[in-house]
Order: C-alpha cells, then sequence, then structure tokens
C-alpha cells in the first residue's frame, strides 16, 4: 500500500551546493548557451556579479526534490515555477515543499498530488512554484512484494 499523505505534510528540505560545475552543465545540457550562464567576464559586463543559473536547470532540480522524496514511481505531472534571486556560484539553494492538495482515494490508481516548492539561497527566495504529480497506489497483494 502506497504511503499515507496528508495535505499539510512538509517535506524534508534538501541543500544543494551551487557550484560553478553544476550551474555551467545544467545550462549545457539544457542546450542554453547564454554567455550570463557560464562566460563570468560577459556576465560581469552585462551587470551580473557572476555567472548563475538558468530556469531549466531550476526545474530540473525541482523535479529531482520532488522524485527523491516520493520515488521513481511519482509521475511529475506539471511543473510550474517562478525565478526570483539568483543562483550564483558558491552559495547553497535550500528546496523546501508542502502538500498541498490530494485527490483520490486509497485503492484508486493514480492519486494525484499539488505540492508547493520553494528554494532559497543566500541572497533571498529563488523559486517559487508548484508541481503536481501522480503517485501510484500498490495493491494490498503488491505490498512488500
Amino acid at each position: 500500500m502506497t504511503q499515507a499523505y496528508r495535505v499539510g505534510d512538509e517535506l524534508p528540505p534538501l541543500d544543494i551546493p551551487l557550484t560553478r560545475t553544476l550551474i555551467v552543465a545544467g545550462a549545457i545540457a539544457s542546450r542554453d548557451y547564454q554567455d550570463v550562464h557560464h562566460d563570468a567576464d560577459l556576465a560581469k559586463e552585462k551587470g551580473s556579479p557572476d555567472i548563475f543559473m538558468n530556469i531549466l536547470s531550476t526545474n530540473g532540480l525541482v523535479g529531482r526534490y520532488i522524485t527523491d522524496h516520493f520515488g521513481p514511481a511519482a509521475v511529475l505531472r506539471k511543473v510550474a515555477i517562478r525565478l526570483g534571486a539568483p543562483n550564483y556560484p558558491g552559495d547553497v539553494m535550500r528546496l523546501t515543499g508542502r502538500i498541498t492538495e490530494l485527490s483520490g482515494q486509497a485503492g484508486e490508481e493514480p492519486v494525484r498530488a499539488t505540492i508547493a516548492v520553494t528554494g532559497d539561497n543566500g541572497i533571498g527566495r529563488h523559486v517559487t512554484g508548484t508541481v503536481t504529480l501522480a503517485l501510484p497506489v500498490l495493491s494490498d497483494e503488491g505490498a512488500g512484494a
């Protein structure tokens, strides 16, 4: 049987060290070649103190946060985020989440959950959003197998 979740349940926080490698690799992996994501000198010329993380990397980290908690059988249905303070190298982003909505009954498949997610770094709130996911429900016969 799937774990019992309740509206209001808090997810444990996840601290993500914001390394220069993580920021550059995320930009390259998402084919975002904007210089502000990989070239510190050009980022500074454009008014930023350093390179900063792109939105697709943040989106992926939010998805990872959710699937790390709910497990590999959870299916992300929608990730909607908004960025705030930039993620710069050398900082840490702390992701937190809270279940805001559940639909479906035990024994039905799938149960849908909506999670409010925030991510803060040393200068403020980097990301705010919601994630909707499907949680498959195992039958009693499949539990423990």
